[in-house]
Protein backbone atom coordinates (compact mmCIF):
# COMPACT_ATOMS: atom_id res chain seq x y z
CA UNK A 1 0.00 0.00 0.00
CA UNK A 2 1.23 3.50 -0.51
CA UNK A 3 1.23 6.45 1.89
CA UNK A 4 -1.96 8.48 1.24
CA UNK A 5 -0.67 12.06 0.12
CA UNK A 6 -2.29 15.09 1.91
CA UNK A 7 -2.26 16.90 -0.99
CA UNK A 8 -4.45 15.09 -2.82
CA UNK A 9 -7.23 14.83 -0.35
CA UNK A 10 -6.51 15.27 3.50
CA UNK A 11 -9.74 14.49 4.70
CA UNK A 12 -9.56 10.73 2.61
CA UNK A 13 -5.85 10.55 3.33
CA UNK A 14 -6.13 10.99 7.56
CA UNK A 15 -9.10 8.36 7.40
CA UNK A 16 -7.32 6.35 4.54
CA UNK A 17 -4.39 5.96 7.31
CA UNK A 18 -6.49 5.61 10.84
CA UNK A 19 -8.83 3.06 9.40
CA UNK A 20 -5.82 1.10 7.73
CA UNK A 21 -6.61 1.47 4.36
CA UNK A 22 -3.36 3.33 3.85
CA UNK A 23 0.32 2.95 5.57
CA UNK A 24 0.06 6.01 6.81
CA UNK A 25 -0.25 9.80 5.31
CA UNK A 26 2.92 11.45 3.16
CA UNK A 27 3.10 15.13 4.65
CA UNK A 28 4.37 18.39 3.37
CA UNK A 29 7.24 20.18 5.24
CA UNK A 30 6.27 23.85 5.74
CA UNK A 31 9.53 24.61 2.75
CA UNK A 32 10.98 27.27 5.65
CA UNK A 33 14.53 25.81 5.00
CA UNK A 34 14.34 24.74 0.96
CA UNK A 35 12.14 22.50 -1.34
CA UNK A 36 9.54 21.05 0.77
CA UNK A 37 9.89 17.54 0.99
CA UNK A 38 7.50 14.73 1.89
CA UNK A 39 7.32 13.26 4.42
CA UNK A 40 5.80 9.52 5.85
CA UNK A 41 4.01 9.45 8.79
CA UNK A 42 3.14 5.72 9.77
CA UNK A 43 -0.28 5.72 11.27
CA UNK A 44 0.66 4.19 14.25
CA UNK A 45 3.16 7.27 14.63
CA UNK A 46 -0.22 9.67 13.90
CA UNK A 47 -2.17 7.38 16.62
CA UNK A 48 0.64 7.81 19.08
CA UNK A 49 0.79 11.67 18.60
CA UNK A 50 -3.12 11.81 19.05
CA UNK A 51 -3.63 9.86 21.79
CA UNK A 52 -0.45 11.72 23.53
CA UNK A 53 -1.56 15.06 22.49
CA UNK A 54 -5.25 14.50 23.90
CA UNK A 55 -3.56 12.74 27.60
CA UNK A 56 -1.81 16.06 28.10
CA UNK A 57 -4.86 18.23 27.28
CA UNK A 58 -7.21 16.61 29.63
CA UNK A 59 -9.20 14.12 26.80
CA UNK A 60 -11.12 14.07 23.71
CA UNK A 61 -13.12 17.44 22.41
CA UNK A 62 -13.97 19.15 19.30
CA UNK A 63 -11.55 20.82 17.17
CA UNK A 64 -11.70 23.96 14.84
CA UNK A 65 -9.97 23.31 11.74
CA UNK A 66 -8.05 26.81 11.11
CA UNK A 67 -4.76 25.71 9.77
CA UNK A 68 -4.37 23.72 6.28
CA UNK A 69 -5.30 20.39 6.44
CA UNK A 70 -2.74 19.43 3.59
CA UNK A 71 0.18 19.92 6.35
CA UNK A 72 0.69 18.02 9.24
CA UNK A 73 -0.80 20.78 12.11
CA UNK A 74 -3.84 20.45 10.68
CA UNK A 75 -3.68 16.76 9.52
CA UNK A 76 -3.09 15.88 13.01
CA UNK A 77 -6.22 18.28 14.19
CA UNK A 78 -8.35 15.58 11.89
CA UNK A 79 -6.46 12.39 13.39
CA UNK A 80 -7.08 13.79 16.93
CA UNK A 81 -10.86 14.19 16.48
CA UNK A 82 -11.03 10.88 14.20
CA UNK A 83 -9.23 8.93 17.42
CA UNK A 84 -11.58 10.89 20.00
CA UNK A 85 -14.84 9.95 17.86
CA UNK A 86 -15.02 14.03 18.03
CA UNK A 87 -16.07 16.31 15.77
CA UNK A 88 -14.54 19.22 13.65
CA UNK A 89 -15.32 22.29 12.29
CA UNK A 90 -14.27 24.31 9.81
CA UNK A 91 -13.15 28.32 8.56
CA UNK A 92 -14.91 29.60 5.82
CA UNK A 93 -13.64 29.74 2.30
CA UNK A 94 -11.26 32.10 1.38
CA UNK A 95 -8.16 33.75 3.61
CA UNK A 96 -8.53 33.73 7.53
CA UNK A 97 -10.36 36.32 9.48
CA UNK A 98 -10.94 37.06 12.90
CA UNK A 99 -14.99 37.07 12.06
CA UNK A 100 -15.04 33.89 9.57
CA UNK A 101 -12.99 32.46 13.69
CA UNK A 102 -15.75 33.87 14.93
CA UNK A 103 -18.42 32.52 13.00
CA UNK A 104 -16.67 28.95 12.83
CA UNK A 105 -16.69 28.70 16.40
CA UNK A 106 -20.64 29.40 16.75
CA UNK A 107 -20.89 25.70 14.30
CA UNK A 108 -18.94 23.87 17.59
CA UNK A 109 -21.07 21.25 19.19
CA UNK A 110 -21.26 21.75 23.04
CA UNK A 111 -17.90 19.78 25.00
CA UNK A 112 -14.82 20.37 25.33
CA UNK A 113 -13.22 22.16 21.96
CA UNK A 114 -9.52 22.28 20.60
CA UNK A 115 -7.95 24.72 17.87
CA UNK A 116 -4.54 25.32 16.67
CA UNK A 117 -3.41 28.49 15.34
CA UNK A 118 0.19 29.87 14.06
CA UNK A 119 1.09 32.94 15.57
CA UNK A 120 -0.32 35.21 12.87
CA UNK A 121 -3.71 33.89 13.15
CA UNK A 122 -3.85 34.48 17.40
CA UNK A 123 -2.64 38.17 16.65
CA UNK A 124 -5.43 38.65 14.46
CA UNK A 125 -8.49 36.68 16.68
CA UNK A 126 -7.06 38.47 19.88
CA UNK A 127 -7.05 42.47 18.13
CA UNK A 128 -10.72 41.42 17.87
CA UNK A 129 -13.39 41.58 20.72
CA UNK A 130 -15.84 39.08 19.29
CA UNK A 131 -13.27 36.87 17.95
CA UNK A 132 -11.27 37.23 21.00
CA UNK A 133 -14.63 36.13 23.17
CA UNK A 134 -14.63 33.45 21.15
CA UNK A 135 -11.38 31.86 21.34
CA UNK A 136 -11.81 32.41 25.11
CA UNK A 137 -14.29 29.52 25.06
CA UNK A 138 -11.74 26.69 23.93
CA UNK A 139 -10.11 24.80 26.31
CA UNK A 140 -6.81 24.34 25.02
CA UNK A 141 -5.43 26.67 22.03
CA UNK A 142 -2.03 25.15 20.54
CA UNK A 143 0.26 27.68 19.41
CA UNK A 144 2.78 26.26 16.94
CA UNK A 145 4.74 26.89 13.58
CA UNK A 146 6.62 29.89 15.35
CA UNK A 147 7.96 31.38 18.27
CA UNK A 148 4.84 33.52 19.23
CA UNK A 149 6.84 36.39 20.22
CA UNK A 150 3.75 37.57 22.28
CA UNK A 151 2.06 37.31 25.73
CA UNK A 152 -0.05 34.05 25.03
CA UNK A 153 -3.63 33.83 26.33
CA UNK A 154 -4.25 31.52 29.43
CA UNK A 155 -5.61 28.71 27.55
CA UNK A 156 -3.02 28.89 24.95
CA UNK A 157 -0.07 26.11 24.50
CA UNK A 158 2.75 26.93 23.42
CA UNK A 159 4.42 23.71 20.70
CA UNK A 160 7.49 22.42 19.78
CA UNK A 161 7.54 19.74 16.21
CA UNK A 162 7.92 19.24 13.29
CA UNK A 163 5.95 17.37 10.11
CA UNK A 164 8.93 14.66 11.12
CA UNK A 165 7.62 14.18 14.72
CA UNK A 166 3.78 14.17 13.40
CA UNK A 167 3.47 17.96 14.82
CA UNK A 168 4.04 19.11 18.10
CA UNK A 169 5.52 16.38 20.53
CA UNK A 170 6.64 19.34 23.40
CA UNK A 171 4.03 21.76 24.52
CA UNK A 172 5.19 24.29 27.06
CA UNK A 173 8.69 23.28 27.07
CA UNK A 174 7.71 19.56 28.43
CA UNK A 175 7.73 16.66 26.17
CA UNK A 176 4.61 14.36 25.86
CA UNK A 177 4.37 10.96 27.11
CA UNK A 178 6.79 8.66 25.12
CA UNK A 179 8.86 11.30 24.07
CA UNK A 180 12.58 11.48 24.36
CA UNK A 181 14.99 14.59 24.08
CA UNK A 182 18.42 15.20 24.05
CA UNK A 183 21.13 17.57 22.89
CA UNK A 184 22.86 15.57 19.99
CA UNK A 185 25.97 17.21 17.87
CA UNK A 186 26.55 20.51 17.78
CA UNK A 187 24.02 21.47 20.40
CA UNK A 188 21.06 20.31 18.11
CA UNK A 189 17.86 19.23 19.58
CA UNK A 190 17.37 15.66 18.95
CA UNK A 191 13.43 14.15 19.56
CA UNK A 192 12.71 10.04 19.83
CA UNK A 193 9.13 8.56 20.43
CA UNK A 194 7.07 6.28 18.89
CA UNK A 195 5.31 9.87 16.99
CA UNK A 196 8.65 10.00 14.90
CA UNK A 197 8.22 9.47 10.75
CA UNK A 198 9.18 6.67 8.75
CA UNK A 199 11.40 8.59 6.81
CA UNK A 200 11.46 10.85 3.70
CA UNK A 201 9.67 9.85 0.23
CA UNK A 202 12.93 10.80 -1.43
CA UNK A 203 14.52 8.19 0.57
CA UNK A 204 17.34 10.34 2.37
CA UNK A 205 16.89 9.51 5.44
CA UNK A 206 20.16 10.89 7.16
CA UNK A 207 18.75 12.96 9.99
CA UNK A 208 17.20 9.78 11.40
CA UNK A 209 19.85 8.14 13.52
CA UNK A 210 19.57 4.66 15.42
CA UNK A 211 21.77 4.08 18.65
CA UNK A 212 21.57 2.53 21.75
CA UNK A 213 18.86 4.65 23.05
CA UNK A 214 17.04 3.99 20.39
CA UNK A 215 15.83 6.15 17.11
CA UNK A 216 16.08 9.67 17.21
CA UNK A 217 15.19 12.88 14.63
CA UNK A 218 18.02 15.23 14.53
CA UNK A 219 16.50 18.23 14.25
CA UNK A 220 17.86 21.75 12.79
CA UNK A 221 17.06 23.40 15.76
CA UNK A 222 19.22 24.47 18.99
CA UNK A 223 18.41 24.37 22.58
CA UNK A 224 18.52 23.31 25.97
CA UNK A 225 17.33 20.85 27.80
CA UNK A 226 17.71 20.44 31.54
CA UNK A 227 16.12 16.69 32.04
CA UNK A 228 12.52 18.39 32.38
CA UNK A 229 11.99 21.15 30.19
CA UNK A 230 13.42 21.91 26.45
CA UNK A 231 14.14 25.85 25.61
CA UNK A 232 14.27 26.34 21.86
CA UNK A 233 16.83 28.75 20.45
CA UNK A 234 16.01 28.64 17.13
CA UNK A 235 17.73 27.39 13.91
CA UNK A 236 21.33 26.56 13.82
CA UNK A 237 21.85 27.86 10.52
CA UNK A 238 20.26 31.49 11.88
CA UNK A 239 22.66 31.90 13.75
CA UNK A 240 23.87 35.28 13.70
CA UNK A 241 27.55 35.98 14.25
CA UNK A 242 28.60 39.70 15.14
CA UNK A 243 31.99 40.94 16.63
CA UNK A 244 32.80 37.25 17.53
CA UNK A 245 29.62 36.57 19.87
CA UNK A 246 26.81 33.80 18.14
CA UNK A 247 23.14 35.21 18.50
CA UNK A 248 19.98 33.84 18.61
CA UNK A 249 18.11 35.90 16.23
CA UNK A 250 14.74 34.08 17.97
CA UNK A 251 16.23 35.03 21.40
CA UNK A 252 16.08 38.86 20.37
CA UNK A 253 12.34 38.41 18.45
CA UNK A 254 11.49 37.11 22.14
CA UNK A 255 13.01 40.53 23.69
CA UNK A 256 11.59 42.61 20.97
CA UNK A 257 8.07 41.18 22.20
CA UNK A 258 8.74 41.85 25.40
CA UNK A 259 9.58 45.35 25.19
CA UNK A 260 6.17 45.76 23.23
CA UNK A 261 6.92 44.90 19.55
CA UNK A 262 4.07 42.83 18.67
CA UNK A 263 6.18 40.90 16.13
CA UNK A 264 9.88 41.45 14.61
CA UNK A 265 12.42 38.98 12.50
CA UNK A 266 15.65 39.57 12.92
CA UNK A 267 18.64 38.79 10.53
CA UNK A 268 22.22 39.54 10.20
CA UNK A 269 23.58 41.76 7.57
CA UNK A 270 27.30 42.13 6.15
CA UNK A 271 29.02 44.63 8.24
CA UNK A 272 32.74 45.23 7.50
CA UNK A 273 33.60 45.82 11.33
CA UNK A 274 31.64 43.20 12.79
CA UNK A 275 31.36 40.71 10.51
CA UNK A 276 27.82 40.86 10.64
CA UNK A 277 25.28 43.54 12.08
CA UNK A 278 21.83 42.61 13.45
CA UNK A 279 19.25 44.14 11.85
CA UNK A 280 15.45 43.91 13.31
CA UNK A 281 12.62 44.21 10.65
CA UNK A 282 9.40 45.90 13.00
CA UNK A 283 5.75 47.20 11.48
CA UNK A 284 5.94 50.71 10.43
CA UNK A 285 4.61 52.08 13.89
CA UNK A 286 7.48 50.55 15.72
CA UNK A 287 9.04 52.64 18.49
CA UNK A 288 12.97 54.33 17.50
CA UNK A 289 15.29 52.11 17.35
CA UNK A 290 17.40 53.94 20.59
CA UNK A 291 14.25 53.88 22.87
CA UNK A 292 13.92 50.40 21.92
CA UNK A 293 17.06 49.39 22.46
CA UNK A 294 17.14 50.49 26.10
CA UNK A 295 13.90 48.40 26.91
CA UNK A 296 15.85 45.44 25.93
CA UNK A 297 16.72 43.10 28.29
CA UNK A 298 19.78 41.32 26.64
CA UNK A 299 23.85 41.35 26.61
CA UNK A 300 25.34 44.68 24.13
CA UNK A 301 26.11 42.30 21.72
CA UNK A 302 22.79 41.04 21.14
CA UNK A 303 21.43 44.37 20.58
CA UNK A 304 19.84 45.64 17.25
CA UNK A 305 22.67 48.17 15.40
CA UNK A 306 19.59 48.80 12.54
CA UNK A 307 15.68 48.87 11.99
CA UNK A 308 14.21 48.54 9.02
CA UNK A 309 10.51 49.59 9.27
CA UNK A 310 7.82 47.22 6.79
CA UNK A 311 4.76 47.20 6.21
CA UNK A 312 4.14 43.55 6.23
CA UNK A 313 6.67 40.83 7.64
CA UNK A 314 7.28 37.99 4.61
CA UNK A 315 6.17 34.73 5.88
CA UNK A 316 6.07 31.24 4.46
CA UNK A 317 3.09 29.84 2.67
CA UNK A 318 2.73 27.90 6.45
CA UNK A 319 2.54 31.16 8.24
CA UNK A 320 6.16 30.74 9.22
CA UNK A 321 9.01 33.32 8.95
CA UNK A 322 11.11 33.73 5.84
CA UNK A 323 14.26 34.62 7.02
CA UNK A 324 15.69 34.66 3.82
CA UNK A 325 13.09 37.28 1.93
CA UNK A 326 13.11 39.11 5.50
CA UNK A 327 17.27 39.02 4.77
CA UNK A 328 16.46 40.72 1.24
CA UNK A 329 13.99 42.92 2.44
CA UNK A 330 16.41 44.50 5.00
CA UNK A 331 19.33 44.63 2.89
CA UNK A 332 16.72 46.78 -0.14
CA UNK A 333 15.33 48.90 2.91
CA UNK A 334 16.11 52.28 4.49
CA UNK A 335 17.54 51.74 7.28
CA UNK A 336 17.14 53.23 11.18
CA UNK A 337 20.95 52.96 12.40
CA UNK A 338 22.05 52.91 16.12
CA UNK A 339 23.62 56.71 16.72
Amino acid sequence: MNFARLVDDPWRAVADALDGAAPGIAARTSGSTGEPREVLVGAAAMRASAVATLDRLGGGGHWLLAVPADRIAGAMVLARARVADAEVASMPPGAFTAAGFAAAVSTLPPGRRYVSLVPTQLRRVLADPRAADALASFDAVLVGGAPPGMVLPANAVETYGMTETSGGCVYDGKPLSGVGVRIGVNGRIELAGPMLADGYRDGDDSAFVTDRAGRWFRTSDLGEWDGTRLRVHGRADHVIITGGHNVHPAAVERALADAGVAESIVVGLPDPEWGERLVALVPEGADALDALRGRLDLPRHALPRALARVRTLPRTEAGKIDRSAARDLAAASDLEEHA
